[in-house]
């Protein structure tokens, strides 16, 4: 790995002084419990397809283009095909001059290997953390931006299935697999950001360690532009943990892509991920983030200088 030159980073925007954020917390954490009351959302559930059926039906509101795309995967728990679907769903994505990927998973994981009691570990989980409070942040993201986009930006926003399947991590992913493969018959988009374990009480979003590896340009306009909107105590700028996750699929295919995550989740994998455990001001936060990002943001397009100096 060569050096990862920064260069042709716009300057983040300040935000204006008297922004009022259209983000709803209280929607998104209706949205979060919503989720949860169809019980785990494991791949080949009834759970999984209520909770499909309900993104589908929150996108069609809100989005442009809005379908599903379906793939298989033979999984070697119970040997046999699972059907998974990512819902996708646009904004101005088609004509727009710069093209935004916003992501999150909304499966949740088949044991609970993280468990202490050994008795528990074969339970799934709920995911109320790990899966719901990403989508919830997505979905009400999608209602504040519908016809309030700056005109040259577009976003696709998906949501992944599969991602959290396992047990090992060559059968984790498989929706930003699936969808990088083509980009689901669609134009390419510049760059991505994957939300993931937002929803946990506290939070805090330090740098992820792949994501400045892979795309340190877009990780730096990110993380300035939260310092300039108020936001750095969320976000501080210094390097968390490496974590593998979807965004690294997303980087393989040639998208830069961050990861936005708050990592130090004591109920990671395990049943205690509940909305209990969760807080509808942390989705207030990653909300209010993302919408200033999208609002105020003058991050474009990644270099290819930089992108090429990483590759070598």
């Amino acid at each position: 790995m060569g050096l990862a030159v920064l260069l042709g980073c716009l300057p983040a925007s300040q935000t204006p002084p008297d922004t009022e954020y259209r983000f709803d917390s209280s929607l998104a954490w209706a949205s979060l419990l919503k989720q949860c009351s169809f019980g785990p959302r494991v791949p080949g559930t009834d759970a999984q397809v209520q909770c499909r059926d309900y993104i589908l039906q929150q996108a069609q509101q809100w989005g442009e283009n809005v379908r599903l795309q379906p793939f298989e995967h033979n999984w070697t728990v119970t040997r046999s095909n699972l059907k998974m679907w990512n819902v996708i769903a646009e904004q101005n994505y088609r004509t727009a001059a710069h093209r935004i990927l916003i992501l999150t998973h909304y499966d949740s994981r088949p044991f609970a290997d993280q468990e202490e009691e050994p008795t528990l570990r074969n339970k799934p989980i709920l995911g109320a953390n790990d899966g719901a409070s990403g989508v919830a942040v997505q979905l009400e993201l999608m209602r504040i931006m519908k016809d309030h986009l700056p005109k040259d930006v577009g976003v696709l926003y998906l949501f992944v299935d599969g991602e959290d399947l396992g047990p090992d991590d060559d059968e984790m992913y498989l929706g930003a697999v699936a969808y990088a493969k083509d980009f689901a018959g669609g134009p390419k988009p510049d760059y991505g950001i994957l939300l993931d374990m937002v929803g946990g009480n506290p939070v805090s979003f330090p740098i992820e360690d792949n994501s400045n590896v892979f795309c340190p340009e877009l990780t730096k306009a990110f993380y300035d532009q939260m310092a300039s909107a108020g936001l750095g105590l969320y976000f501080p700028q210094k390097v968390g943990y490496r974590i593998i996750d979807d965004h690294i699929k997303i980087n393989e295919a040639g998208v830069p892509c961050i990861d936005l995550i708050s990592f130090d989740y004591k109920p990671w994998h395990t049943t205690k991920d509940t909305p209990e455990n969760c807080s509808e001001a942390s989705l207030k936060i990653i909300g209010h983030a993302m919408e200033n990002w999208l609002r105020f943001g003058k991050y474009t397009k990644p270099n290819p200088l930089t992108q090429l100096a990483r590759r070598n």
